[in-house]
C-alpha cells in the first residue's frame, strides 16, 4: 500500500494538515465509528485530556482487532462539543500519530450527553 499526500495549493496547509492523501493498492479497509472517552464501564474520563487519552486507547484496541495500528489511519474526524477543545484535540491527535499528517475534520457539535466531550471517527486501510 502506498499513501500519497497531496497539497495542491488551493490555500496553505499547517504542517500538520493535508488537503487530501491517496491510498494506494490498499487491501482492506476498516470504517471506525465515533470513538468516546469512555472506559470499560462506560463511564467518561472527568475532563478532556482524561476523555482524549482514552478515546485513542479505545481506537489503538480497535486497530489492533483489525491487526492494524494507528499507522493505517487515513482519515480522521473529530467533534467537539467546544470550539475551545480545538488546540487540545489537536495536540492529541498529533501525539497518537506521531506527527503524522491525515486529512482531518473538526465539526463543532451538540454531544448526545454533556459529560460527552468529544468523539472522533476514523478511517483506516491496510
Amino acid at each position: 500500500m502506498e499513501m500519497i499526500a497531496h497539497n495542491p495549493g488551493i490555500y496553505a496547509a499547517s504542517p500538520d494538515y493535508i488537503h487530501a492523501l491517496e491510498v494506494r493498492h490498499p487491501s482492506r479497509l476498516l470504517f471506525v465509528s465515533g470513538t468516546m472517552g469512555l472506559d470499560r464501564q462506560g463511564m467518561a474520563a472527568a475532563d478532556l485530556e482524561g476523555q482524549l487519552e482514552l478515546i485513542w486507547s479505545n481506537l489503538r484496541a480497535i486497530l489492533t482487532s483489525a491487526d492494524m495500528t494507528v499507522d493505517n489511519v487515513v482519515r480522521l474526524t473529530s467533534y467537539l462539543s467546544d470550539g475551545v477543545f480545538m488546540e487540545a484535540n489537536q495536540n492529541a491527535r498529533l501525539r497518537a500519530l506521531n506527527g503524522r499528517a491525515v486529512p482531518t475534520t473538526a465539526i463543532i457539535v451538540e454531544t448526545l450527553r454533556d459529560d460527552w466531550l468529544v468523539e472522533i471517527e476514523i478511517i483506516a486501510a491496510g
